[in-house]
């Protein structure tokens, strides 16, 4: 017997958005750690980006829940959950991480059949981009997701926050 689940849109996005939220809530608790061990301001830490018209670490965690919990709401067709952006702590981004997991975990994977080839329509402040479910997960979705943790990633290892390649692929 495989441990592989079946391939659908489910076990294409949902296990993948869980374990990198996972990896980058691990990334964070070692940012946090740094900050307290080399007695600076954590949100010195939290605002820290790579280029000056870059969005800060606070941003690319953001990022991440709302590609998240975005993703699982247009693809099972259930309410996406208003975050207004106003965490400005390591506590307070960890815990928007936590309630991005909730979120995911609470939403019925059958929500999920047929998402596939259902329309999904994303609004951005400059236009509208039209996705089937398949399109959305591979083309935007996945790689957007990547980037900010990747982002995040790339700041505090920038900035001397220990860490490796293990920590961001702790696997699932």
């Amino acid at each position: 017997m495989s441990d592989v689940p079946p391939i659908n849109i489910y076990s294409m996005t949902v296990p993948v958005l869980l374990n990198g939220i996972k990896n980058l809530t691990h990334i964070l608790d070692k940012a946090e750690a740094y900050a307290a061990e080399k007695k600076i301001d954590p949100s010195v830490v939290i605002e820290a980006r790579l280029a000056l018209d870059m969005h800060p670490l606070r941003r690319q965690i953001q990022s991440v829940s709302d590609t998240a919990k975005g993703a699982v709401a247009r693809l099972s067709g259930t309410e996406n959950p208003s975050m207004p952006d106003t965490e400005t702590t390591f506590a307070e981004l960890k815990e928007r991480l936590q309630k991005t997991v909730d979120f995911i975990k609470s939403v019925d994977p059958a929500l999920f059949e047929g998402a596939e080839t259902r329309d999904v329509v994303l609004k951005t402040p400059a236009r509208e981009i039209n996705f089937t479910g398949y399109s959305y997960v591979i083309g935007f979705v996945l790689p957007n997701l990547f980037f900010h943790i990747t982002t995040a990633y790339a700041i505090l290892r920038h900035n001397g926050v220990d860490l490796g390649k293990a920590d961001y692929l702790r696997g699932g």
